[in-house]
C-alpha cells in the first residue's frame, strides 16, 4: 500500500498566498485556469477568499483549475499528468492506495502560513483519458475531462472528503514554522518518501524539511501497522463534522 502526499492549492507561486481558514474551516483555492476550465471562483463561493490571498489579481470572475473535485457523495475526482504521473506509475501507485492532499494556508488569527492536510481520495478507479473521457466527467466539467493535458492524461477517483475544520492533527508543519519544515509521524523515516531521499533534509525531532516543489511525494508503506493506523486517524479527524 503506497500514501501519497499530494500538494495542492494556492501558495506563493500559484496564486499568490495561502489558502485562508474560515469560521475554523480550511479553503483550499484552486490554482488559476491554465487550460480549458468551466470553472469560475465564484461559482464555488470563493470569489472574495481568491481576490484576498492573490492580493487582488483574481476575483469571481476569474476561472480555475478545480481539481481535485470533491463531490457531494462523498467521492473524489482527481487528474494528473505528464512528469507528476508518471512518477505515480514509477513508484506502482494503484487502486486501494490513498492520496492525502495537503496545501499552504494562513492560520486565521495569526495569518501564520503552515502546510496542513485538508483531504483524501481513496483510489478505487483509474481512468486513462486517451482510451476514451467518460460522459459523466465532462457533466462535472472536471478540466482534465474538458481537454486534455497530456498523453498520459489520468483521472483518480474514490472515497474522498474535505476537512470541514482545522484541527491540529491535521497540521504538517512544527509550531512557529517554517512552512516546509514538518513534524513528522514516527513512521515516516529516511528514505521512506519519494523526493526526500538527502539525509540533510531528515532532521532530529522527528522533523522533516520537505521539497519546495513538487506535486506528489510517495511513501510505500507496504504491510506495516503504524502507518495504517496514522492515515486511519487523518481520514477520521477529515471526516468529523
Amino acid at each position: 500500500m503506497k500514501i501519497v502526499f499530494s500538494r495542492k492549492g494556492f501558495d506563493s507561486s500559484a496564486g499568490g498566498g495561502p489558502s485562508p481558514i474560515v469560521d475554523g474551516r480550511p479553503l483550499s483555492l484552486p490554482i488559476p485556469a491554465g487550460t480549458a476550465s468551466q470553472t469560475a471562483y465564484g461559482d464555488l463561493g470563493l470569489g472574495d477568499h481568491a481576490t484576498k490571498a492573490s492580493k487582488g489579481k483574481l476575483g469571481a470572475g476569474d476561472l480555475c483549475h478545480h481539481d481535485p473535485m470533491f463531490l457531494a457523495d462523498g467521492t473524489c475526482v482527481f487528474g494528473q499528468h505528464s512528469a507528476a504521473q508518471t512518477h505515480l506509475e514509477r513508484q506502482g501507485v494503484g487502486l486501494g492506495d490513498v492520496f492525502v492532499f495537503f496545501g499552504l494556508f494562513a492560520e486565521e488569527q495569526t495569518s501564520e502560513p503552515h502546510h496542513r492536510i485538508f483531504g483524501y481520495l481513496h483510489v478505487a478507479e483509474m481512468i486513462a483519458l486517451t482510451n476514451g473521457i467518460p460522459d459523466d466527467l465532462i457533466d462535472i466539467a472536471h478540466p482534465h475531462a474538458l481537454a486534455m493535458h497530456s498523453a498520459n492524461d489520468v483521472i483518480w477517483r474514490g472515497e474522498g472528503r474535505t476537512a470541514t475544520r482545522a484541527g491540529d492533527a491535521l497540521r504538517l508543519t512544527v509550531p512557529e514554522g517554517p512552512p516546509s519544515l514538518w513534524q513528522r509521524p514516527d513512521w515516516l523515516k529516511r528514505g521512506g518518501l519519494s523526493y526526500h531521499d538527502r539525509a540533510d533534509r531528515w532532521l532530529r525531532g522527528k522533523r522533516l524539511r520537505s521539497v519546495a516543489r513538487g506535486q506528489e511525494f510517495v511513501a510505500d508503506i507496504g504491510k506495516r501497522a503504524a502507518p495504517r493506523e496514522w492515515l486511519e486517524r487523518i481520514i477520521t479527524e477529515i471526516n468529523k463534522s
